[in-house]
């Protein structure tokens, strides 16, 4: 991560092997591989509450606060990376 004016940035590089990780660790599954194109539906426990769940664990992973408005605009994990890369500006 690279500190810019006060803010700290993260490419999207950066933002994949984090979130890989944050997912690994949440779904328990040392297999699970991402990919931008992944959604809910194919990450076995991924269900609404564990969504909520693991938007809370990023927030606090990354810093950040997401709106609903935002959320409910997420179609995929490549969404979730280009959105938490853009608050990390």
């Amino acid at each position: 991560m690279s500190q810019q004016s006060g803010k700290v940035g993260i490419d999207r590089d950066e933002c994949e092997r984090a979130l890989g990780e944050v997912f690994r660790e949440f779904f328990d599954d040392d297999s699970l591989v991402l990919r931008p194109e992944m959604t809910a539906q194919d990450i076995d426990g991924w269900d609404s509450l564990a969504n909520i769940r693991l938007l809370l664990t990023l927030e606090r992973k990354f810093h950040i606060k997401f709106s609903a408005s935002e959320v409910g605009g997420l179609k995929n994990v490549g969404d979730l990376v280009a959105l938490i890369v853009s608050k990390m500006k």
